[in-house]
Protein backbone atom coordinates (compact mmCIF):
# COMPACT_ATOMS: atom_id res chain seq x y z
CA UNK A 1 0.00 0.00 0.00
CA UNK A 2 1.35 3.16 -0.74
CA UNK A 3 1.20 6.39 1.44
CA UNK A 4 -1.80 8.13 -0.27
CA UNK A 5 -4.07 4.90 0.19
CA UNK A 6 -2.90 4.36 3.61
CA UNK A 7 -3.61 8.38 4.90
CA UNK A 8 -7.04 7.56 3.07
CA UNK A 9 -7.01 4.63 5.21
CA UNK A 10 -5.98 5.80 8.16
CA UNK A 11 -8.37 8.53 8.22
CA UNK A 12 -11.79 6.93 7.25
CA UNK A 13 -11.84 3.23 7.46
CA UNK A 14 -11.83 1.04 10.82
CA UNK A 15 -8.24 0.30 11.69
CA UNK A 16 -6.23 -2.81 10.77
CA UNK A 17 -4.94 -4.68 14.38
CA UNK A 18 -1.49 -5.07 12.70
CA UNK A 19 0.62 -2.37 10.43
CA UNK A 20 3.93 -2.68 8.64
CA UNK A 21 5.63 0.69 8.39
CA UNK A 22 8.37 -0.36 5.67
CA UNK A 23 10.94 1.94 3.59
CA UNK A 24 14.09 4.77 4.78
CA UNK A 25 11.89 7.99 3.49
CA UNK A 26 11.92 9.61 6.86
CA UNK A 27 9.24 12.58 5.96
CA UNK A 28 6.34 9.88 4.58
CA UNK A 29 7.18 8.32 7.96
CA UNK A 30 6.06 11.05 9.79
CA UNK A 31 3.09 11.54 7.66
CA UNK A 32 1.89 8.51 9.00
CA UNK A 33 2.60 8.96 12.40
CA UNK A 34 0.61 12.12 12.23
CA UNK A 35 -2.17 10.54 10.46
CA UNK A 36 -2.14 7.73 13.49
CA UNK A 37 -2.21 10.51 16.52
CA UNK A 38 -4.94 12.75 14.34
CA UNK A 39 -7.10 9.54 14.37
CA UNK A 40 -6.60 8.70 18.33
CA UNK A 41 -7.91 12.29 18.65
CA UNK A 42 -10.48 12.02 16.49
CA UNK A 43 -11.55 9.08 18.37
CA UNK A 44 -10.84 10.48 21.78
CA UNK A 45 -8.77 7.70 23.12
CA UNK A 46 -6.98 8.34 26.21
CA UNK A 47 -3.53 9.02 26.46
CA UNK A 48 -2.98 5.78 28.57
CA UNK A 49 -4.11 3.92 25.37
CA UNK A 50 -0.89 4.88 23.58
CA UNK A 51 2.50 3.07 24.00
CA UNK A 52 6.08 3.18 22.26
CA UNK A 53 8.56 0.98 22.79
CA UNK A 54 12.21 1.05 21.05
CA UNK A 55 12.77 -2.73 20.39
CA UNK A 56 16.40 -2.59 20.40
CA UNK A 57 16.52 -2.31 23.91
CA UNK A 58 14.89 -6.08 24.08
CA UNK A 59 11.88 -5.49 25.38
CA UNK A 60 9.96 -7.13 23.03
CA UNK A 61 8.10 -9.27 25.64
CA UNK A 62 6.80 -6.04 26.87
CA UNK A 63 5.25 -5.13 23.43
CA UNK A 64 3.43 -8.04 23.62
CA UNK A 65 2.24 -7.71 27.03
CA UNK A 66 0.86 -4.86 26.19
CA UNK A 67 -0.16 -5.78 22.83
CA UNK A 68 -2.87 -8.11 24.67
CA UNK A 69 -3.92 -6.09 26.95
CA UNK A 70 -7.08 -4.11 26.55
CA UNK A 71 -7.92 -0.60 25.96
CA UNK A 72 -8.21 1.74 28.69
CA UNK A 73 -11.74 3.78 28.67
CA UNK A 74 -11.38 3.54 24.58
CA UNK A 75 -12.09 1.51 21.11
CA UNK A 76 -8.49 0.49 21.09
CA UNK A 77 -4.55 0.73 21.47
CA UNK A 78 -2.23 2.01 19.82
CA UNK A 79 0.81 0.61 20.44
CA UNK A 80 3.80 1.68 18.00
CA UNK A 81 7.40 0.01 18.01
CA UNK A 82 10.57 1.19 16.71
CA UNK A 83 13.77 -0.10 15.66
CA UNK A 84 12.63 -3.74 14.80
CA UNK A 85 15.71 -4.69 13.82
CA UNK A 86 14.75 -8.87 14.80
CA UNK A 87 13.17 -8.14 11.64
CA UNK A 88 16.36 -7.76 9.78
CA UNK A 89 19.58 -9.65 9.14
CA UNK A 90 21.51 -7.62 12.11
CA UNK A 91 22.94 -9.15 14.94
CA UNK A 92 20.19 -10.90 17.55
CA UNK A 93 20.08 -9.52 20.98
CA UNK A 94 20.38 -12.26 23.78
CA UNK A 95 17.41 -13.52 25.18
CA UNK A 96 15.49 -12.35 22.62
CA UNK A 97 14.07 -15.62 21.14
CA UNK A 98 11.24 -16.60 23.38
CA UNK A 99 9.67 -13.40 23.12
CA UNK A 100 9.89 -13.44 18.99
CA UNK A 101 7.73 -16.61 19.33
CA UNK A 102 5.34 -14.90 21.94
CA UNK A 103 5.08 -11.65 19.24
CA UNK A 104 4.56 -14.85 16.18
CA UNK A 105 2.12 -16.71 17.89
CA UNK A 106 0.03 -13.16 18.69
CA UNK A 107 0.23 -12.15 15.20
CA UNK A 108 -1.43 -15.50 14.14
CA UNK A 109 -4.42 -14.20 16.30
CA UNK A 110 -4.09 -10.37 17.02
CA UNK A 111 -6.46 -8.50 19.23
CA UNK A 112 -8.98 -6.47 17.07
CA UNK A 113 -8.49 -3.82 20.04
CA UNK A 114 -5.15 -3.24 18.85
CA UNK A 115 -3.56 -1.81 16.72
CA UNK A 116 0.44 -2.39 16.54
CA UNK A 117 2.39 -0.82 14.23
CA UNK A 118 6.08 -1.82 13.16
CA UNK A 119 8.54 1.39 12.10
CA UNK A 120 11.14 -0.33 10.39
CA UNK A 121 13.14 2.45 9.02
CA UNK A 122 15.19 -0.58 6.98
CA UNK A 123 15.17 -0.93 2.74
CA UNK A 124 14.19 -4.50 3.37
CA UNK A 125 13.74 -7.10 5.83
CA UNK A 126 15.56 -10.89 6.07
CA UNK A 127 12.55 -12.85 4.35
CA UNK A 128 14.00 -16.15 5.25
CA UNK A 129 12.96 -15.11 9.33
CA UNK A 130 9.54 -16.84 10.52
CA UNK A 131 9.23 -13.48 12.50
CA UNK A 132 9.43 -11.45 9.44
CA UNK A 133 6.73 -14.47 7.42
CA UNK A 134 4.43 -13.84 10.18
CA UNK A 135 4.41 -10.02 10.47
CA UNK A 136 4.05 -9.55 6.81
CA UNK A 137 0.83 -12.18 6.75
CA UNK A 138 -0.64 -10.69 9.39
CA UNK A 139 0.19 -6.59 9.40
CA UNK A 140 -0.91 -4.24 6.35
CA UNK A 141 2.34 -2.85 5.00
CA UNK A 142 2.60 0.60 3.86
CA UNK A 143 5.83 1.59 1.77
CA UNK A 144 8.21 4.75 2.54
CA UNK A 145 11.37 3.63 0.50
CA UNK A 146 12.53 7.06 -1.07
CA UNK A 147 10.08 8.35 -3.83
CA UNK A 148 11.50 8.24 -7.68
CA UNK A 149 11.85 11.37 -9.78
CA UNK A 150 8.01 11.31 -11.44
CA UNK A 151 6.34 10.59 -8.20
CA UNK A 152 8.66 13.02 -6.21
CA UNK A 153 8.21 16.39 -8.33
CA UNK A 154 4.65 14.84 -8.43
CA UNK A 155 4.50 14.99 -4.60
CA UNK A 156 6.42 18.51 -3.89
CA UNK A 157 3.87 20.24 -7.02
CA UNK A 158 0.47 18.96 -4.85
CA UNK A 159 1.90 20.54 -1.84
CA UNK A 160 2.87 23.45 -3.21
CA UNK A 161 -0.68 23.67 -4.87
CA UNK A 162 -2.36 22.93 -1.74
CA UNK A 163 0.03 25.79 -0.14
CA UNK A 164 -1.33 28.14 -2.88
CA UNK A 165 2.72 28.83 -3.98
CA UNK A 166 4.20 28.57 -7.64
CA UNK A 167 7.71 27.98 -8.56
CA UNK A 168 9.77 28.33 -11.55
CA UNK A 169 10.38 25.52 -13.69
CA UNK A 170 14.46 26.39 -13.12
CA UNK A 171 14.25 27.44 -9.75
CA UNK A 172 12.46 23.54 -8.98
CA UNK A 173 14.78 22.12 -10.58
CA UNK A 174 17.69 23.53 -8.91
CA UNK A 175 16.16 22.35 -5.85
CA UNK A 176 15.63 19.06 -6.52
CA UNK A 177 19.53 18.97 -7.47
CA UNK A 178 20.50 20.28 -4.86
CA UNK A 179 19.02 18.33 -2.20
CA UNK A 180 19.93 14.97 -4.27
CA UNK A 181 16.23 14.48 -4.70
CA UNK A 182 15.57 13.51 -1.23
CA UNK A 183 12.03 14.18 -0.06
CA UNK A 184 12.81 14.82 3.81
CA UNK A 185 15.53 17.46 2.66
CA UNK A 186 13.13 18.97 -0.28
CA UNK A 187 10.33 19.27 2.39
CA UNK A 188 12.37 21.10 4.91
CA UNK A 189 13.55 23.92 2.45
CA UNK A 190 10.10 24.53 1.50
CA UNK A 191 8.96 25.80 4.51
CA UNK A 192 11.91 28.76 4.23
CA UNK A 193 11.23 29.25 0.41
CA UNK A 194 7.67 29.43 0.90
CA UNK A 195 8.16 31.83 3.83
CA UNK A 196 10.95 34.31 1.52
CA UNK A 197 8.65 33.70 -1.34
CA UNK A 198 6.55 36.84 -3.01
CA UNK A 199 3.35 35.30 -2.87
CA UNK A 200 2.61 36.96 -6.22
CA UNK A 201 5.66 35.76 -7.55
CA UNK A 202 6.23 32.29 -6.01
CA UNK A 203 9.33 30.95 -5.50
CA UNK A 204 12.47 32.20 -7.86
CA UNK A 205 15.89 30.53 -8.49
CA UNK A 206 17.46 33.50 -6.90
CA UNK A 207 15.87 32.39 -3.74
CA UNK A 208 16.74 28.67 -4.08
CA UNK A 209 20.19 30.07 -4.88
CA UNK A 210 20.79 32.28 -1.79
CA UNK A 211 18.77 30.09 0.79
CA UNK A 212 19.14 26.47 -0.01
CA UNK A 213 23.20 25.71 0.96
CA UNK A 214 25.09 23.81 -1.38
CA UNK A 215 26.87 20.58 -0.22
CA UNK A 216 30.45 19.80 -1.34
CA UNK A 217 28.93 17.36 -3.68
CA UNK A 218 26.98 19.83 -5.50
CA UNK A 219 29.86 22.06 -5.39
CA UNK A 220 32.20 19.77 -6.66
CA UNK A 221 29.41 18.84 -9.79
CA UNK A 222 30.00 22.78 -10.39
CA UNK A 223 33.58 21.99 -10.68
CA UNK A 224 33.02 19.19 -12.71
CA UNK A 225 30.27 21.36 -15.03
CA UNK A 226 32.73 23.90 -15.42
CA UNK A 227 35.88 21.50 -16.34
CA UNK A 228 34.35 19.67 -18.59
CA UNK A 229 33.72 23.12 -20.33
CA UNK A 230 37.11 24.21 -20.63
CA UNK A 231 36.24 27.13 -18.39
CA UNK A 232 39.89 27.00 -16.20
CA UNK A 233 38.62 30.29 -14.40
CA UNK A 234 35.54 29.55 -13.69
CA UNK A 235 37.23 26.20 -12.08
CA UNK A 236 39.29 27.69 -10.15
CA UNK A 237 37.43 30.40 -8.87
CA UNK A 238 34.64 27.53 -7.63
CA UNK A 239 37.85 25.84 -5.81
CA UNK A 240 39.48 28.49 -4.20
CA UNK A 241 35.97 29.49 -2.65
CA UNK A 242 35.79 26.11 -1.13
CA UNK A 243 39.53 26.46 0.46
CA UNK A 244 38.59 29.51 2.03
CA UNK A 245 35.23 27.36 3.60
CA UNK A 246 38.07 25.59 5.08
CA UNK A 247 37.93 22.62 2.27
CA UNK A 248 40.40 20.49 1.91
CA UNK A 249 42.41 19.81 -1.62
CA UNK A 250 42.49 16.12 -1.04
CA UNK A 251 39.18 15.51 -0.09
CA UNK A 252 37.51 17.55 -3.09
CA UNK A 253 40.36 15.42 -5.39
CA UNK A 254 39.09 12.28 -3.56
CA UNK A 255 35.40 13.58 -4.44
CA UNK A 256 36.37 14.58 -8.04
CA UNK A 257 37.97 11.50 -8.88
CA UNK A 258 34.08 9.43 -7.76
CA UNK A 259 32.50 12.35 -10.06
CA UNK A 260 34.63 11.41 -12.92
CA UNK A 261 34.52 7.76 -12.40
CA UNK A 262 30.63 7.90 -12.61
CA UNK A 263 31.05 10.09 -15.69
CA UNK A 264 33.31 7.51 -17.19
CA UNK A 265 31.01 4.63 -16.04
CA UNK A 266 28.02 6.14 -17.30
CA UNK A 267 29.56 6.76 -20.85
CA UNK A 268 30.94 3.32 -21.61
CA UNK A 269 27.11 1.72 -20.31
CA UNK A 270 26.01 4.34 -22.66
CA UNK A 271 27.73 2.77 -25.70
CA UNK A 272 27.04 -0.41 -25.10
CA UNK A 273 22.91 0.58 -24.95
CA UNK A 274 22.09 1.34 -21.52
CA UNK A 275 19.36 3.58 -20.92
CA UNK A 276 19.31 5.68 -17.18
CA UNK A 277 16.66 3.36 -15.41
CA UNK A 278 19.67 0.44 -16.57
CA UNK A 279 22.61 2.73 -15.52
CA UNK A 280 21.39 3.78 -12.50
CA UNK A 281 20.64 0.33 -10.88
CA UNK A 282 23.71 -1.12 -12.63
CA UNK A 283 25.72 1.23 -10.95
CA UNK A 284 23.39 1.70 -7.90
CA UNK A 285 23.26 5.72 -7.97
CA UNK A 286 19.93 7.68 -8.03
CA UNK A 287 18.65 7.82 -11.21
CA UNK A 288 18.68 12.11 -11.36
CA UNK A 289 21.97 11.68 -10.65
CA UNK A 290 22.57 9.44 -14.16
CA UNK A 291 20.49 11.43 -15.71
CA UNK A 292 22.63 14.39 -14.84
CA UNK A 293 26.15 12.26 -16.01
CA UNK A 294 24.23 11.47 -19.52
CA UNK A 295 23.73 15.40 -19.94
CA UNK A 296 27.76 15.76 -18.98
CA UNK A 297 29.11 13.51 -21.36
CA UNK A 298 27.51 14.58 -24.30
CA UNK A 299 30.04 15.73 -26.57
CA UNK A 300 33.31 14.23 -24.52
CA UNK A 301 34.76 11.31 -25.83
CA UNK A 302 35.85 8.63 -23.29
CA UNK A 303 39.02 8.48 -23.85
CA UNK A 304 39.45 12.13 -22.41
CA UNK A 305 37.48 11.22 -19.51
CA UNK A 306 39.85 7.99 -18.84
CA UNK A 307 42.57 10.67 -19.10
CA UNK A 308 41.37 12.86 -16.50
CA UNK A 309 40.44 9.99 -14.20
CA UNK A 310 44.31 8.17 -14.19
CA UNK A 311 45.70 11.86 -13.78
CA UNK A 312 43.40 12.89 -10.59
CA UNK A 313 44.09 9.44 -9.16
CA UNK A 314 48.18 9.96 -10.04
CA UNK A 315 47.48 12.93 -8.35
CA UNK A 316 45.96 11.86 -5.41
CA UNK A 317 48.88 9.67 -5.13
CA UNK A 318 51.52 12.13 -5.81
CA UNK A 319 50.10 14.47 -3.38
CA UNK A 320 49.95 12.15 -0.76
CA UNK A 321 53.44 10.72 -0.57
CA UNK A 322 54.77 13.68 -0.30
CA UNK A 323 56.29 14.38 -4.17
CA UNK A 324 53.81 17.24 -5.03
CA UNK A 325 52.11 20.34 -3.33
CA UNK A 326 48.39 19.53 -3.49
CA UNK A 327 47.16 23.07 -4.70
CA UNK A 328 49.36 23.77 -7.00
CA UNK A 329 49.14 20.30 -9.02
CA UNK A 330 44.94 20.76 -8.43
CA UNK A 331 45.32 24.21 -10.42
CA UNK A 332 47.45 22.44 -12.84
CA UNK A 333 45.38 19.57 -13.74
CA UNK A 334 42.77 22.41 -14.48
CA UNK A 335 44.82 24.66 -16.98
CA UNK A 336 46.11 21.05 -18.43
CA UNK A 337 42.38 20.08 -18.93
CA UNK A 338 41.05 22.74 -20.29
CA UNK A 339 43.51 23.05 -23.04
CA UNK A 340 42.78 19.25 -23.56
CA UNK A 341 39.37 20.18 -24.08
CA UNK A 342 39.36 23.13 -26.26
CA UNK A 343 42.07 21.06 -28.82
CA UNK A 344 39.13 18.59 -28.66
CA UNK A 345 36.40 20.98 -30.24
Amino acid sequence: MNVQQALKEITNDPLKPVYLILGTEGYLQQVIRNAFFTRMKRDNLEELNFMNFDSSEGNLASVVAEAESLPFFGDYRLVFVENPSFLTGEKKIADQEAAIEEMITYLKRPLESTVLVFWANYEKLDARKKITKALKKAAETIEVAPLAEAPLKSYVQQYLKKENVTISAEAFDLLLRLIDFDLSKIMNELEKLILAADPSVGITIAEVRNLVPKTLEHNVFEITEELLKGNSGKTIQIYQDLLLQGEETIRLNAILISQIRLLLQTKILMKIGYQQANIAETLSVHPYRVKMAMQQVKGISEKLLIDLFDQLVENDFLVKSGQADKELSFQLFVLKTAEKIKLAK
